[in-house]
């Protein structure tokens, strides 16, 4: 049996069931798993001082794509619309082997961990030259970040009127092969697991209504989670008119991809009638408003997605269409963003932070993690407030509005991922290095 207490935290915020905030309060990990919260907690086992800290549950990433961490601020792609950024940037990707995939994860994650995040998904869509799921799932367990991938794909190129090259789409029956084979390897459905894998067709433009269809059922059977990009901009509505002459909330629901068991990158350009749809079906959310800024996508309708009752977690998206993977900034422009479209009471700041940890954890089916309380998992970030960010401050506990972008530290499951601020689980600089040598390489290849 192993220990850790936190102790004396100025300000604990549980996102709890009855949403507490505990002011010089201890909370005592036993074997990964929250085991007391309260005052003067005492330990036989390791002492963790978070005086002059928050400390908040981990913060959820609902929607990545690691690999394109090796493809930040690409020129070509800096002032592109979604379809042409992709056509700029598939002709890259198409150059990716399996140590771009695991090199690329590891640095993605941990720029996530810096940011707070203890529980991250990803979406991996292409598969070039032997790359795998298994790549990332690899570098995620050697960093220590509690995982959600899952197994993406593209079936419609080029040559059949879709967007991606030729050289990037799979054949539909190998795809649900792979998808049983990444299931079946590594997927854990139990409580406090560190990795469960998701079914996640890359887009309704780059797969088949087919593949869609398969893939629900598929899922279904093997008990794991669907994903996949939905109403992202207009020109993602004007695809769906045309081709499927319905919008994009009717072609998920006609082919089984509602209910609670989905979740749904962007939705930016939901209308009512949809927001209705997926409130009724528990149909969940991942709103990346960075990406949706860079790609001049649009203002997600977080509120009144929140006021009807849909779950909604954050994503920052890949680092090709953010060139950032910080998780407490993607809570703030979050809120920011809902200030500027409906006004400033449109959203506070710890309702903010509600939706970057508990609200993206409920989205990933892991009511397990995104609070602190006896019995949930020991994922927990604690903030130091005694900085510049800080000073000043007469609500320290309103990070989104003066606080730290970077954790001091970070414990997944009771295991310390960062301290003092640094990486504690890889050489970050070696990693680093790696990460721009490889990207230089595949730049001169082009």
């Amino acid at each position: 049996m192993s220990e850790i207490l936190i102790k004396n935290a100025d300000t604990v915020l549980t996102m709890d069931d009855a949403r507490r905030e505990l002011a010089g309060a201890d909370i005592l990990i036993r074997d990964g798993v929250i085991a007391e919260i309260g005052q003067k907690l005492c330990t036989s086992g390791t002492v963790q001082s978070a005086s002059g800290c928050v400390v908040t549950p981990g913060l959820v990433n609902t929607h990545h794509h690691l690999y394109q961490t090796l493809t930040r601020a690409v020129p070509g792609g800096q002032d592109a619309l979604l379809f042409g950024w992709l056509k700029t940037l598939y002709p890259i990707w198409a150059r990716f082997g399996p140590e771009e995939m695991f090199v690329s994860a590891q640095i993605g994650l941990a720029e996530l961990a810096l940011s707070g995040c203890t529980l991250s998904s990803d979406h991996l869509y292409l598969y070039p030259n032997g790359a795998r799921l298994d790549d990332t799932i690899a570098a995620a367990a050697e960093l220590g970040l509690r995982f959600h991938p899952t197994r993406g794909a593209m079936s419609i190129g080029e040559s059949d009127g879709g967007l991606p090259p030729d050289s990037l789409v799979e054949r539909e029956a190998a795809i649900l092969e792979d998808c049983i084979r990444v299931i079946d390897a590594h997927h854990d459905a139990g409580e406090g697991a560190m990795c469960r894998v998701g079914i996640a067709p890359c887009s309704p433009f780059s797969v088949s209504r087919d593949l869609m269809r398969e893939a629900a059922l598929l899922a279904r059977d093997k008990g794991v989670m669907l994903h996949t990009h939905l109403a992202e901009n207009d020109e993602d509505i004007a695809y769906s008119e045309a081709n499927f002459g319905c919008r994009p909330g009717q072609y998920a629901e006609d082919l089984g991809w509602t209910g609670p068991d989905v979740w749904h990158a962007h939705c930016v350009k939901l209308d009512g009638e949809e927001i209705d749809l997926f409130a009724r079906s528990r149909t969940g959310v991942a709103h990346c408003p960075c990406s949706n800024c860079r790609l001049g996508s649009g203002i997600a309708p977080v509120r009144a997605m929140r006021d009807a009752g849909v779950p909604v977690g954050l994503g920052v998206d890949g680092s090709a269409s953010n060139d950032a993977g910080n998780i407490i900034a993607e809570a703030r422009l979050s809120m920011l963003l809902q200030r500027v479209s409906r006004g400033a009471d449109a959203m506070s700041a710890r309702e903010a932070l509600e939706i970057a940890t508990r609200g993206g954890a409920d989205v990933l089916g892991r009511p397990d993690c995104g609070r602190l309380a006896v019995g949930k998992r020991a994922d927990i970030a604690i903030w130091d407030t005694t900085g510049v960010e800080s000073a000043g401050s007469w609500d320290p506990a309103a990070l989104l509005l003066a606080g730290p972008t970077r954790v001091r530290d970070l414990f997944v499951e009771g295991r310390q991922v960062v301290a003092d601020g640094q990486i504690a689980t890889l050489d970050l600089t070696a990693v680093i290095r790696r990460q721009n040598t490889l990207a230089k390489q595949i730049a001169v290849a082009l």
